[in-house]
């Protein structure tokens, strides 16, 4: 453990940072779910509303820092493939 203060301050901001960090991705995950089980379940118009909350969900996360932007949109491209391919 550390002895200094600002040692203990970073260890519990980086926590903190941590916990934060690990809720908007479990929230991106849950909102790509989302999109690919009404793609499964062969729903366009579930899919459509998903996709359209999953782009916000995502795109909020890379404003964040927590994803890299050409991550982020390669996560809505993809979402967007697999719902654009439906017909």
């Amino acid at each position: 453990m550390a002895n200094i203060k600002s040692a203990k301050k970073r260890i519990l901001v980086n926590r903190t940072k941590a916990d934060r960090n690990k809720a908007i991705k479990s929230g991106v995950k849950t909102a790509m779910k989302k999109v690919n089980a009404a793609v499964a379940a062969n729903d366009k118009e579930a899919a459509k509303s998903a996709l359209l909350a999953a782009t916000a969900t995502i795109d909020k996360a890379a404003s964040k820092g927590v994803f890299h932007k050409n991550n982020a949109a390669r996560k809505v491209s993809r979402l967007a493939q697999t719902v654009n391919k439906m017909a």
